[in-house]
């Protein structure tokens, strides 16, 4: 045989032998690394059956002596939720009203109160008046009273808020209030939803001073 073809064949089988001690060796960290991934992705049968039940649901705060009515008749009531949603649904709807966007607050009024305010709104505009109102925060918002009637509950809420009211004429005067000064207003609305609604929203269903 040529000399020249031995010597590529054994320089061929050198070549191939250090490719797979380079490509095809394991060390031992390749294997862990994949055991690791394995169990982050598929973790052994006992594990997944814990992993995967729910957790025991937490039982709810206790609400104030005023919302008792309401946790008698709906257990799951709770009374800082509502609270956080009542805070936003009266800066809304007081903004709304100053402003005269009444459509935009309508489903959450009871037909009596979007009427009441429909009409103030068609009176101020009639005269001539603009309502400005800035509304800097609610210092404190808690439920004074409730009540389980014909089926729906009654949460009567006061609020405490910060606001600067001014109402102005066609001439642009000052007629009611202060754009300078901050008032502290005193508001009591009450809300009412039924018991077995599936809309978990509260409706406006009366307003007045606290």
């Amino acid at each position: 045989m040529d000399l020249t073809i031995i010597i590529f064949i054994v320089l061929s089988g050198f070549i191939a032998y250090r490719l797979y001690s380079v490509l095809g060796a394991k060390t031992g960290g390749e294997r862990q690394r994949d055991v690791e991934g394995l169990q982050r992705v598929k973790p052994p049968p006992e594990t997944r059956v814990i992993d995967e039940e729910a957790p025991p649901a937490k039982p709810l705060p206790p609400v104030s002596v005023a919302a008792e009515p309401l946790r008698l008749a709906d257990p799951a009531f709770d009374e800082r939720v509502f609270l956080d949603g009542a805070r936003g649904a009266y800066e809304l709807i007081v903004e709304a009203f100053a402003s005269g966007d009444l459509k935009s607050i309508r489903r959450f009024l009871s037909p009596s109160v979007f009427e009441a305010f429909r009409t103030a709104v068609a009176a101020r505009d009639a005269s001539g008046h603009r309502a400005d109102l800035k509304f800097v925060g609610i210092e404190n918002a808690k439920i004074a009273a409730a009540r389980v009637e014909a089926g729906s509950l009654i949460a009567v809420t006061d609020f405490l808020s910060n606001q600067v009211r001014a109402t102005y004429d066609k001439n642009g005067v000052i007629v009611d209030g202060d754009a300078a000064r901050i008032d502290l207003v005193r508001d009591r609305w009450t809300f009412s939803r039924s018991i077995n609604a599936s809309d978990p929203n509260w409706m406006l269903v009366a307003t007045g001073g606290a």
